[in-house]
């Protein structure tokens, strides 16, 4: 393998990390009750400490982690 193959393969791993602590940022700011944009600006700009400061924040009363918890409950099968 060639230095080009890992920085390659290296590259795609650093943009899956970037793009999916964006993702659960975005997610986890939305339950929180601050908004989507919050987290995936701090996801985005800051990257996986970001996301830890999106996961300190605390939630916002009447948000859904305050009223169902950190994880959504399933929905009732029918």
């Amino acid at each position: 393998m060639t230095i080009f193959g890992l920085i390659g393969m290296t590259g795609l791993y650093l943009l899956f990390a970037w793009l999916l602590s964006a993702a659960i940022g975005a997610w986890m700011s939305e339950r929180k009750g601050y908004g989507e944009r919050v987290g995936l600006a701090f996801g985005l700009l800051l990257t996986v400490a970001g996301l830890l400061i999106v996961l300190i924040l605390p939630g916002r009363p009447g948000s859904l982690w305050k009223t169902e918890g950190p994880l959504p409950k399933r929905a009732a099968r029918r």
